[in-house]
This record gives structure tokens, C-alpha cells and sequence, in this order.
């Protein structure tokens, strides 16, 4: 196998198989069912697939990058938003830090910006592949704040 197809595959177990991780270990759980909740709340089943797309496009856009440009800034800008990303889920859901978790999407969603902007010309295919990700983490954002101001 090219060490083209090695490095999409492991872009692929670092999304979907670390996102699929930290989703495991921090399940919403009680404390999650009890929250009072906006009227736009998506039903719980579909956060698994969401995040199971996005998450695939998100290693797409990222092996791109990587393949066209390892070194680059644009690669830390990629790297920053998945930490984070990571970082989201245990904070809300295992610390129930609901205000400190929307500050996390807030990050999430410039470095994403920064990502869709630095990459529009150099590789558009990248730039469009994190736009569905962009506008949940939007969504997300909006649900986020709207929980924290609910309860």
C-alpha cells in the first residue's frame, strides 16, 4: 500500500476512531437527560451518525493538507480545531462545564473560519469539506449557550 493511502488511513482512525473514543468515554448520561432544553434540540440518535460524517470529513480535509503542505501553519490551524473538538465533549458532558464548553466551539469555530479561508485557494476541495462541519459546530455553538442559559 502507497504511503498516500497509509497516511488517509490513519487522518481516517484519528478522526472517526478518536471522536468515536472520546464520544464513549463521555456519554451524556443522566445529567444531560435532566437539562432543560431549547426547542431546536436534535433527538439524541443523531448525533452518532452526524458526527460519523463529519468526522470522515474532517480526516479528508486534514489528509489534503497534510499531503499537499505537512509543515504548514494551516495544518496546526487543523490539528488545533480536532484537539479542541476532543476537548469539547468532556468538558460538557463528563465536567458539565457548559460555559467553558461554548468558549471551546467559539475556538472551534474561528479556527475552522481560518481553515475554510486559508484553504479556498490553495485547495477548495479541502476548504468545502470542512463547511458541514462549520455549520454544526455553529448549530452546536447555538445549542451550547442555549443549554447553559436554560439552566
Amino acid at each position: 500500500m502507497s504511503p498516500r493511502y497509509i497516511s488517509l488511513i490513519a487522518f481516517l482512525v484519528l478522526c472517526v476512531g478518536g471522536g468515536s473514543l472520546v464520544g464513549i468515554q463521555n456519554m451524556p448520561g443522566e445529567w444531560y437527560e435532566g437539562l432543560s432544553k431549547p426547542f431546536f434540540n436534535p433527538p439524541n440518535w443523531l448525533f452518532g451518525p452526524a458526527w460519523a460524517i463529519l468526522y470522515t470529513l474532517i480526516a479528508f480535509a486534514g489528509w489534503r493538507t497534510w499531503m499537499r503542505a505537512s509543515d504548514s501553519k494551516l495544518m496546526i490551524v487543523w490539528f488545533a480545531q480536532l484537539a479542541l473538538n476532543f476537548t469539547w465533549s468532556p468538558v460538557f458532558f463528563t465536567y458539565h462545564w457548559i460555559l467553558i464548553a461554548a468558549a471551546i466551539i467559539a475556538s472551534m469555530i474561528i479556527l475552522t473560519l481560518v481553515f475554510v479561508a486559508k484553504s479556498w485557494r490553495s485547495d477548495r476541495i479541502a476548504s468545502v469539506l470542512m463547511l458541514p462541519y462549520l455549520a454544526w459546530i455553529i448549530f452546536a455553538g447555538m445549542l451550547n449557550v442555549s443549554l447553559w442559559w436554560l439552566n
